[in-house]
């Protein structure tokens, strides 16, 4: 089981499973930010082939809380993903869930993701939870011992977290959303916690430019981190795929993903 983490108060991805699992977390502290509009109007657009290809082998291979399993491989789904919210009330961040979600899914070309009202049929859940709750619910899912190293290690806002089978084929996910910690810290977390959930589940401080980075929050999905998800999701990347074997097929995936990315974003280089 491996995770990350990052944000105002670290973010935690988990995978619980048999032959793997991984943890990511969203960092504690912090004022809240609530302009993300404006963040996104000054946002850097314009990354080198170097840059985008540095931050996908730090974020798609590895993991920043390792609890068992192999992470020199990628991980993603091959299955369609299908979101299911649960928890109690909340329907103002149901809504804001789906409009996430609807994000996401209009930004990674294929990637077939959307909200489901049927929890049998979900792959990855969303517990939205109160911050009160969230070290309680966070032992639900990983026991007493386990929770308590989380939080003195991570001090977690958020959480995600998947299994993987022996394939590095992810198979479900899990997501523990706050949601009375204000409205760009719900934003930021979503963004980063769903995006972790699909694969890049490896946190670094060495890439400016992405969400997955402790000190960065951005509370919408960037040009940076579409062009890894849009890289990891390419059919070229295979589940279980090497560093070397990613490499050999790179020049290609990057030509037509730089292609998308462009065309979704309205860019021009």
């Amino acid at each position: 089981m491996q995770c990350g983490a990052r944000h105002l108060r670290p973010a935690l991805a988990a995978a619980v499973v048999a032959v793997a699992g991984l943890l990511v977390a969203v960092p504690a502290g912090g004022g809240e930010a609530t302009d993300f509009s404006g963040h996104q109007r000054s946002e850097k657009i314009d990354f080198t082939d170097s840059q985008i290809v540095d931050g996908f082998f730090k974020t798609a291979f590895g993991a920043e809380y390792h609890l068992a399993g192999r992470v020199d491989r990628i991980r993603k789904y091959e299955a369609p993903v299908r979101v299911y919210a649960e928890g109690d009330g909340h329907a103002h961040r149901r809504a804001e869930l789906a409009r996430i979600v609807a994000d996401i899914a209009g930004r990674i070309q294929h990637l077939d993701i959307a909200m489901t009202d049927n929890a049998d049929e979900a792959n990855v859940t969303v517990h939205l939870v109160r911050d009160r709750n969230l070290r309680k619910t966070i032992a639900a899912f990983y026991g007493e011992e386990r929770a308590r190293e989380i939080h003195d290690s991570l001090d977690p806002q958020c959480l995600s977290g998947f299994r993987k089978n022996d394939r590095f084929e992810i198979e479900r996910s899990d997501v523990i959303l706050t949601v009375d910690n204000g409205d760009f810290v719900f934003r930021d977390c979503a963004y980063e916690e769903l995006l972790q959930s699909l694969g890049p589940i490896n946190d670094t401080d060495e890439v400016p430019w992405t969400m997955f980075n402790d000190d960065v929050q951005k509370g919408y999905f960037d040009v940076y981190d579409q062009y890894l998800l849009n890289i990891l999701y390419h059919p070229a990347i295979r589940p279980g795929m090497t560093v070397p074997e990613v490499k050999a097929v790179l020049p290609q995936v990057l030509t037509d993903v730089r292609s998308y990315v462009a065309r979704v974003n309205r860019l021009t280089r």
